[in-house]
């Protein structure tokens, strides 16, 4: 089987975070033994970058060994539904089913408008993987549609020693760090609140103290996670949010707010917990946290989003995705026959 994975979110040099949930499945689709291609659409250039994309996808399947295009994020499924030759799988990433946040917590105009784009989309592909049910129950759509969650890298994401992580990141090991290991700048993550939330408890504790992490290089946010005393994740609206199935996966303890499939991710975790989106309530969850200091299970609670377990099923979506596109061809080529001797 040979796919080709088409997406604009990859990582690089200058931004070695961005995207890097798409390149693990990839590398642990190739493991399973899928030969994957890659298109990376505004690689070299935005200006034009997906009518550029639609012409480079259709120099790309004149190689008739393609099978599938897998396309991440609907504007990329849009260029991959410009042609018909193969069929095509979209995976839904978060906000372009469920909208774009602005600060204030509303959804602007252009996140609506990408909704109804991405509603559009799912009519006219082969086959649609959503991270959360949240994300399915946007789509009208009911046949074809899979919940299948980004994969874990159990391997990078594992438990270490947190004064050992602490001295390789050159931190303090007297201090008690709260990690927010996103984007500040991006309106749908909160970051305002998670800054209320650090200053509030900082002012009964001085060693307390928010480290945000963005734009590392993957391998690093392990350390991050074992370094710090616990995650703050404060945002509006997700889809599956990786960094809390990461964080998991290092045992580190969570205080959420009650979006995406978070509350189903940590499950009855002790030393994670689901809050009101406001600091007095993070701050009562967390001063406990701070006080015991103590580690979670939630690596073992992750077990089934491990990569080779995620990659599996994509691939059970390409192969159901192919079946049905050969039956229906069939059918076609049994109706033409029958028509054309009438």
């Amino acid at each position: 089987m040979k796919i080709l994975v088409a997406t604009s979110i990859y990582p690089t040099n200058e931004n070695p975070a961005r995207g890097t949930f798409v390149r693990t499945q990839v590398e642990y689709l190739k493991r399973a033994g899928v030969e994957v291609e890659l298109l990376i659409v505004g690689e070299r250039s935005r200006k034009l970058m997906y009518p550029k994309a639609a012409l480079e996808l259709r120099q790309r399947l004149t190689d008739s060994s393609i099978d599938l295009v897998h396309a991440h994020y609907s504007y990329v499924g849009i260029v991959a539904r410009t042609q018909w030759r193969v069929p095509v799988v979209v995976s839904y990433c978060g906000d372009d089913l469920l909208g774009t946040m602005s600060a204030r917590g509303r959804q602007t105009l252009f996140g609506r408008l990408a909704v109804i784009a991405g509603r559009l989309l799912s009519k006219q592909v082969d086959g649609v993987i959503v991270k959360s049910r949240a994300m399915a129950k946007v789509l009208r759509r009911k046949k074809g549609v899979y919940i299948i969650p980004h994969e874990i890298d159990l391997e990078l994401f594992q438990p270490f020693d947190r004064e050992e992580a602490r001295k390789l990141l050159d931190l303090d090991l007297r201090k008690k760090y709260l990690l927010f290991a996103a984007n500040p700048d991006i309106p749908v993550k909160r970051f305002p609140l998670a800054k209320a939330v650090a200053d509030h408890l900082s002012r009964q504790d001085p060693t307390i103290e928010l480290l945000v992490v963005h734009r590392e290089p993957q391998k690093r946010l392990p350390l991050f996670m074992s370094a710090c005393d616990a995650l703050v994740f404060t945002s509006y609206q997700e889809g599956s949010p990786n960094v809390v199935k990461q964080a998991m996966a290092c045992n580190l303890p969570i205080v959420s707010t009650d979006v995406g499939d978070v509350r189903e991710i940590i499950g009855k975790t002790e030393g994670c917990s689901i809050c009101e989106p406001e600091a007095g309530d993070f701050g009562r969850h967390l001063s406990s946290i701070l006080h015991h200091r103590e580690r979670t299970s939630g690596r073992e609670q992750v077990q089934h989003l491990a990569g080779p377990v995620v990659a599996q099923r994509i691939i059970e979506v390409y192969e159901q995705v192919l079946r049905n596109c050969r039956r229906h061809e069939t059918q076609r080529t049994l109706a033409d026959f029958f028509f054309a001797r009438k």
